[in-house]
């Protein structure tokens, strides 16, 4: 009986525990394997030390990547339209400040939020992992 209350107490810490992955369940935006790495020494990053700032990396992701500082961490966020057709909205969102807009539609997302106003899905992000002086962007 001991034994049964112990496995009782502990399971839901076994499968409560999160793996730090990012759900995005959107099926606008294909899922293609994001492995970026981000030195924050080099000057082309050096922006990215201070919040409120981004870089854009168009090489990986659907449509390219945002990485933003968002103060207290970093996020990093696909640039293409979230509620848009990926083979129909072929043009990657735009970056002005602290927001990423959809040309499709006109939508803005804000990115400490991933969030536009009256859209169903968020921007689709990204894993980021610091270690050192270095950024790690992963899905």
């Amino acid at each position: 009986m001991c034994k049964i209350f112990i496995l009782l107490l502990v399971l839901p810490f076994a499968f409560g525990c999160d793996t730090g992955s990012v759900n995005n369940n959107n099926p606008n935006i294909p899922n293609y394997s994001v492995n970026l790495q981000i030195n924050l020494s080099l000057p082309g990053y050096s922006n990215l030390q201070f919040a409120s700032n981004h870089v854009v990396d168009y090489s990986q992701g659907a449509r390219g990547i945002v990485v933003f500082n968002a103060g207290n961490n970093y996020v990093a966020f696909d640039l293409a339209c979230p509620n848009q057709p990926y083979s129909t909205c072929t043009a990657p969102m735009t970056i002005t400040g602290i927001n990423a807009t959809c040309s499709c539609d006109n939508s803005v997302y804000n990115l400490y939020t991933a969030q536009s106003p009256g859209q169903q899905y968020p921007l689709k992000q990204y894993r980021v992992d610091v270690n050192g002086g270095y950024l790690y962007v992963t899905n």
